[in-house]
């Protein structure tokens, strides 16, 4: 059997492994939850670390906690927060909802730490250093947990997600100005459509990788408001009057983010509003990356019976089953992280709808943990899209490589596909009518053949004889109010692809589709 010492709570006696830095309150709560396999991250841990450090600096500046303790307390929390004892967080995400047993967890290994170097190497124990009086001095579980959120969440937006999506953004500019000439069929509703570029489609997703990053920017504001100093249930009960002031500033100083003071701390400790903010931000960015990858995967389809108008770099066999196949792994891969984003979400949004009663929401944990998850998960996400799909040159570089290194266009088929769309008739509306266009591509439908063909074997004709030729909803009357039917230059001109992708293409005419 493992050796044990025995510590004490306000409940009794704990036996504790001998080798823990935690004590009592920690290994009671590690037996009441054996839920899950689920922990807190490393980035909660560090904020958490980051705090103890900066409550015990603050109380020694006020001179409310002794210099011998506090500068122990002071190393071992940044040993925490730099995660030396990550392997004594042993307490399961499903808990107590305000994460006392996660804060007093950090306050037990705190203290630990310090004793240790007091008490001649023996772990544990509440003397001289009180996980409680001393690590815990002017605070709540109720307003430490809170600002773990904000902080861990900030720091890992900050320092992992925007920068992953900058690079991603950077990475499918790049590709728009490759295949700005690169001229190819639109589709809606999953129907021909009138022609766009490639690299017009690419900007689009460029864009939308920005407009993800501004709405985390806007998101900063919500976050770098801290519960701290709050205490039990936002009154500030036994903390100094400076201590939020000061705790604010020296986060700030360690994490390099700009960190104040909770502008109401009922509210900042009441519910997690700003938690939910943020997810929705982190949803709407899921989704706009879901949708990324969901066209490059459709574009690449094949290779032989899809759309195919792109390739994507070939990473692994695709089919246990099919010799040869690949798949589109990282797309999909991206598409399932969004998924479980979106799902995030919705845990996030009832863990503050249910659990926010009166002065404390007590379902932080689990939210803490999706939320932090979220912005991982993105990151990770945007980070394999732009480095192993877009452009994977670097990721295969001494590999033996089939294929392309990076997305690529098939130029010839984008071509023919244009060729073969319906929807070129577009271009003649506003010269011959909408209704004279519509029957030229029923026509060329019906015969087999492009609508450049039909449109050009009109040439010559009168308006009566347009109308005789098409049928339907041809009309000689509209065609002799445009001025009868257009010249093989005119016709040309109207059909050339890349005129139609450019603004200003065509005059009159509306609709939609």
């Amino acid at each position: 059997m493992a050796k044990t010492r025995v510590e004490k709570d306000s409940m009794g006696q704990m036996d504790v492994p001998v080798e823990a830095y935690y004590g009592a309150q920690t290994e009671r709560a590690r037996r009441n939850f054996q839920v899950s396999p689920l922990r807190f991250p490393r980035s909660f841990i560090r904020a958490l670390g980051l705090i103890k450090k900066a409550a015990a600096q603050v109380n020694m500046d006020l001179r409310l906690l002794p210099a011998e303790l506090g500068e122990r307390i002071v190393l071992a929390a940044q040993a925490v927060a730099d995660g030396l004892h990550d392997d004594q967080f042993v307490v399961d995400i499903f808990q107590t909802g305000s994460g006392t047993s996660t804060n007093m967890n950090a306050n037990e290994v705190i203290a630990g730490v310090a004793n240790e170097f007091f008490n001649s190497g023996v772990r544990g124990g509440k003397s001289p250093v009180h996980p409680n009086d001393a690590v815990n001095m002017g605070q709540s579980s109720n307003d430490v947990i809170p600002t773990a959120i904000h902080i861990a969440a900030l720091e890992a937006i900050e320092k992992h997600l925007s920068p992953a999506l900058t690079h991603l953004h950077e990475r499918l500019e790049a590709k728009a100005r490759a295949f700005d000439d690169v001229v190819k069929i639109g589709r809606t509703h999953l129907q021909d459509a009138v022609p766009i570029r490639l690299g017009q489609e690419f900007s689009g997703y460029a864009a939308q990788v920005y407009q993800g990053l501004l709405r985390l920017n806007r998101s900063r504001e919500s976050l770098v408001e801290l519960a701290i100093g709050g205490t039990a249930v936002g009154t500030g009960i036994n903390t100094h009057a400076e201590f939020p002031k000061r705790m604010a500033a020296k986060l700030s100083q360690d994490t390099g983010l700009s960190f104040r003071p909770a502008a109401n701390t009922f509210e900042a400790m009441a519910n997690r509003d700003a938690a939910v903010e943020v997810s929705s931000i982190l949803k709407t960015v899921a989704i706009s990356l879901s949708n990324i990858a969901n066209n490059i995967r459709w574009l690449a389809s094949g290779p032989r019976c899809g759309i195919g108008e792109i390739q994507i770099p070939e990473l692994q066999p695709g089919s246990s089953i099919m010799p040869a196949k690949v798949n589109p792994v990282i797309p999909e891969a991206v598409m399932m992280v969004t998924a479980q984003v979106v799902g995030n979400d919705a845990t996030i949004a009832w863990s503050n709808a249910l659990g926010s009663n009166f002065d404390l929401n007590v379902m932080m944990p689990v939210l803490a943990y999706n939320l932090l998850q979220s912005i991982d998960l993105l990151a990770n996400a945007a980070e394999h899209l732009a480095d192993k799909c877009v452009d994977a040159e670097k990721f295969l570089a001494g590999s033996s490589v089939v294929g392309v290194v990076r997305i690529e266009a098939d130029v010839e088929g984008c071509r023919d596909q244009i060729e073969r769309s319906l929807a070129m008739c577009t271009a003649l509306a506003p010269r011959i009518g909408y209704d004279n266009a519509s029957a030229i591509a029923k026509k060329a439908y019906h015969d087999k053949v492009n609508v450049r063909e039909i449109a050009l074997s009109l040439v010559g004709k009168t308006a009566e004889e347009v109308e005789a030729a098409l049928g339907g909803s041809a009309s000689a009357e509209t065609l002799k109010k445009k001025g009868n039917y257009p010249t093989v230059q005119e016709i040309e001109a109207m059909l050339d692809p890349r005129g139609q992708t450019i603004r200003g293409t065509g005059v009159a005419g509306s609709g939609g589709g």
